[in-house]
């Protein structure tokens, strides 16, 4: 029964502490802000598009056709053909569906892992909260692309090696903010309640104080995605990013790079989809940061 009590407390200084839930949150901010509403339906219209490609896309993005080699953009091909005669449009449909996991996996595994070594560190403090935060020195301590070269270039090139370079550069940042929100609210006095009648450590950061990290984690998570991408055209570029015959965005700049004034084109295509996406991104965690942090509102 005690337990059952110092857990209620606890929720109830959680929903306190947000003044409302996430998804009202989250409603509030679509409503008032055109730009983020607007940004989230481009990311779900290019990921929906993307993913869709094999039901309404006429041509097979790895396919040559020679004949047609460097078309310019016309009716039937909307962005042109590259040096093999692939309709680049096509490629950058299916080339959305790499960026999109290239953003949203190496992001979300640097959020769990950046959540759970913050939220270890900030509740346990002494030693742990050293060894952890001094690990995430070290991280931060190198440029992020930098670290995340030698990481690719170590773990072999390939969509599944970046996505392990992504990782490891991406959580050091998350891990010292849930660190610090974790350091303040272990103080509060629902936590103390809960101490009080004997509730576990573990519980009380499960049940507590995670509850009321979430607008940061999300706030976070969306400012984190279109890093990863932007990081992941720049990995492409240098040419230790995904391998052809991928049709990454970022890997399509890198290699058509060479034919920029003779066929701008084949990279102002796909160097465009980068820019409208990545902005969309920020848009809408600028949204979601301005709706979720008190300080931002009157």
């Amino acid at each position: 029964m005690s337990d059952m009590n110092a857990e209620e407390t606890g929720s109830a200084g959680a929903g306190a502490g947000e003044g409302g839930t996430t998804a009202g949150l989250l409603a509030e901010m679509l409503r008032n802000s055109r730009l983020a509403a607007f940004s989230l339906a481009v990311i779900i219209f290019i990921i929906a598009a993307s993913f869709a490609a094999p039901l309404y896309m006429p041509y097979d993005p790895n396919k040559p056709s020679l004949s047609e080699r460097f078309a310019p953009p016309s009716a039937s091909h909307w962005a042109g053909c590259d040096d093999l005669g692939r309709d680049q449009f096509t490629r950058l449909v299916y080339g959305a569906r790499i960026s999109i996991m290239i953003g949203l996996v190496p992001t979300s595994l640097s959020i769990i892992l950046g959540t759970a070594l913050g939220l270890v560190s900030g509740f346990a403090g002494g030693r742990t909260d050293f060894f952890i935060m001094r690990l995430a020195d070290v991280v931060l301590a190198f440029p992020s692309l930098l670290l995340a070269m030698v990481v690719s270039y170590t773990l072999g090139g390939g969509v599944t090696s970046i996505f392990a370079a992504l990782a490891f550069v991406g959580w050091a940042a998350t891990a010292r903010v849930i660190r610090a929100q974790t350091m303040s609210l272990k103080e509060k006095e629902f936590v103390e309640s809960a101490r009080s009648v004997g509730v576990r450590e573990s519980v009380i950061m499960l049940r507590h104080i995670l509850p009321n990290c979430i607008p940061n984690i999300i706030v976070l998570f969306t400012l984190n995605i279109p890093e990863a991408i932007l990081n992941e055209s720049a990995l492409s570029f240098l040419g230790v990013g995904a391998s052809p015959p991928s049709a990454s965005w970022g890997l399509m700049v890198y290699r058509y790079k060479t034919y920029l004034m003779s066929y701008p084109w084949l990279a102002a295509a796909p160097g465009a989809a980068i820019l409208i996406f990545v902005l969309a991104f920020n848009f809408l965690g600028d949204g979601v940061r301005d709706t979720l942090d008190p300080y931002m509102k009157d």
